[in-house]
């Protein structure tokens, strides 16, 4: 199976993702986390800047997806962390896997733009970063995901992984 979860930076896709995989494991310890932001550190060549235009996204994506393609056809659960731009790479994982479980992170913009804990919002919205999704790039938002939550508000990351994994029918 694979929890794709998918928002905006900042949006706490990969605590999220960690406090789900954490509970998962202890059931099913084939489970792995996926998480955008290290895929591209790990495929960057020769240590040149990553390509965060929306082709160099496009293929980080592309990447990510073939590779929770391959482990879940080798039976490891997937929670895998992306902001996931393209409707239809998020089409295509319904269609791929073997079970999909889509939860989308929205705190919303001002909230994000708040938090800004990298300072990448706001080197964006001052002109001084080019191709920041959410500002500049767009984020077609999943027209419908099997769950969503507004990361905005404090919250319990360990109940609210667990509901991730309950309402997904992993915990049963």
């Amino acid at each position: 199976m694979v929890i794709w979860l998918i928002g905006l930076s900042g949006s706490g896709k990969t605590t999220l993702g960690r406090a789900v995989l954490q509970q998962w494991q202890v059931r099913a310890p084939n489970t792995v986390l996926v998480d955008g932001d290290e895929v591209r550190r790990i495929f960057r060549q020769d240590n040149s800047p990553a390509d965060y235009t929306l082709a160099g996204r496009r293929q980080n994506a592309e990447r990510i997806l073939e590779l929770c393609r391959w482990l879940d056809q080798q039976g490891i659960n997937v929670v895998c962390s992306i902001l996931s731009i393209f409707p239809d790479l998020r089409e295509q994982n319904r269609q791929t896997f073997s079970d999909y479980y889509e939860v989308y992170l929205n705190p919303g913009m001002d909230v994000l733009i708040a938090r800004d804990t990298k300072g990448l919002y706001a080197k964006a919205l001052a002109g001084e970063m080019k191709d920041m999704v959410g500002v500049d790039l767009p984020f077609p938002e999943p027209e419908h995901p099997d769950m969503t939550i507004d990361t905005g508000k404090p919250a319990d990351i360990a109940g609210l992984a667990r509901d991730i994994l309950s309402n997904a029918g992993v915990l049963r």
